[in-house]
C-alpha cells in the first residue's frame, strides 16, 4: 500500500471568539499590541455580525472536501490526507507540519485558500512552512501556487454571478455594474511609474503585477464564461492601516461611482475571497451595502464558495494538474 501524501490546506486565520480578538490582532501586526480604539473599532466589527468566527470551521470542511475529491480520483480513501495550517491562529502551519511529522507522512503537497499569487500572500504561507520543515524536518513538500486560471473555478464564480444577477429586477440586471473584488495589498511604484505589491519579488513581476493581472484576468474568464453584456471593473476591498499605499481603487469608492453615473444596482464578486469572514460579513454585507443603499442603489454579492463539493473539487483539479507537472 502506498503511504499517503499529506495536503496541507493553509489560510489567514481568526480570532477563535471575542476573547481572542486582541491575540489575533497582535499576531497579524506582527506582535505589536493594537492601539485601544483600534482594538475597539474591530470588537465592534465582530459584534455587528453577531459575533461570527467560522473561517477555521470552513477551511476544515474545505479541507475534508478536497482531500475526499482527491482520494476519490485516485480511488483510494487515504491516497491524500488532510491537515490544516494556519498564519494567524491555532492550529498555526509549524504545527500542520508537526502533524504531517508525527503520522510519518514523507510527501506532501500545500495549497493556499487564496486563487490569486502574490509574494506577500501566498509565498508569505510557503515560506512558513519551509522554514518550520528546515528547523524541525518534514516532508518534502510542493506547492500550488496560484488556481484561479481553473475552468471549474471559473465555472463556480460564473454560476454564483448568474446567481446573484436573479436576485435583482430584470431592469436592474440588466443594468447592474458588476465588480471582482480582492483584498487590497500595500504597494511601492517602481522606477518607471507603474506598481507592484509591497516587497514584491521583481524577477516575479518585471513586466506586471501578477496579483493585480490575475483578478482582472479572473473578471475577463467570467464575463467570457458568460457572455457578460454589463459593465464590469475590478476593486479593492479591506485595505490595512498604515502609512503605505494600497491597492486601488477601493470598492466603496467604486460603488458611490457607479450609483453617481446612473447605475441601478452593484454586483459584487469577492473573488479574492473563498469564505464567509469579517471582510465579507462586515466589509460587504454591511458597510459596503450601507454605501449602495445611501446611494440609492442596490446591492447583491455572489455567495461564497466555503465547502461547496464544486469549489473543492476545482482545487483538487488545480491539485494534480500540479502534482502531474512536477512529477511529485
Amino acid at each position: 500500500m502506498v503511504a499517503p501524501t499529506g495536503l496541507l490546506v493553509m489560510a489567514y486565520g481568526t480570532a477563535s471568539g471575542p476573547e481572542d480578538i486582541e491575540r489575533y490582532y497582535t499576531d497579524i501586526r506582527g506582535g505589536r499590541t493594537p492601539a485601544p480604539e483600534q482594538l475597539e473599532e474591530l470588537i465592534g466589527r465582530y459584534a455587528a455580525i453577531g459575533n461570527a468566527f467560522p473561517l477555521l470551521d470552513t477551511t476544515t470542511q474545505q479541507a475534508q472536501g478536497i482531500a475526499s475529491a482527491l482520494n476519490a480520483r485516485a480511488g483510494e480513501d487515504d491516497a491524500f490526507r488532510p491537515y490544516l495550517g494556519m498564519k494567524h491562529s491555532d492550529p498555526f502551519i509549524p504545527e500542520g507540519i508537526g502533524r504531517m511529522r508525527e503520522d510519518g507522512i514523507e510527501r506532501a503537497v500545500g495549497v493556499v485558500m487564496a486563487p490569486h499569487w502574490a509574494r506577500m500572500s501566498v509565498d508569505s504561507y510557503i515560506k512558513r512552512a519551509r522554514e518550520a520543515i528546515e528547523a524541525d524536518g518534514g516532508p518534502e513538500m510542493t506547492f500550488v501556487r496560484s488556481w484561479y486560471r481553473r475552468p471549474e473555478f471559473v465555472s463556480l464564480l460564473a454560476g454564483r454571478v448568474s446567481d446573484a444577477l436573479g436576485r435583482l429586477t430584470p431592469e436592474q440586471a440588466e443594468g447592474a455594474a458588476v465588480i471582482f473584488s480582492a483584498h487590497s495589498l500595500p504597494v511601492e511604484t517602481m522606477p518607471d511609474g507603474t506598481d507592484r505589491c509591497l516587497r514584491c519579488v521583481a524577477h516575479a513581476c518585471q513586466s506586471r503585477c501578477e496579483y493585480h493581472f490575475e483578478l482582472q484576468d479572473t473578471a475577463d474568464l467570467v464575463v467570457d464564461h458568460l457572455e457578460l453584456k454589463n459593465e464590469v471593473s475590478i476593486a479593492w476591498q479591506s485595505a490595512g492601516r498604515t502609512a503605505d499605499p494600497w491597492w486601488g481603487p477601493p470598492i466603496e469608492s467604486v460603488i458611490t461611482q457607479r450609483a453617481a453615473d446612473g447605475f441601478p444596482a452593484v454586483l459584487v464578486c469577492s473573488a479574492g475571497f473563498v469564505s464567509d469572514h469579517l471582510e465579507i460579513l462586515f466589509d460587504l454585507d454591511i458597510e459596503a451595502k450601507e454605501l449602495a443603499d445611501d446611494a440609492g442603489i442596490a446591492f447583491v454579492r455572489t455567495e461564497m464558495p466555503n465547502a461547496d463539493p464544486a469549489f473543492c473539487e476545482a482545487v483538487a483539479a488545480a491539485i494534480r494538474a500540479h502534482l502531474d507537472e512536477e512529477g511529485f
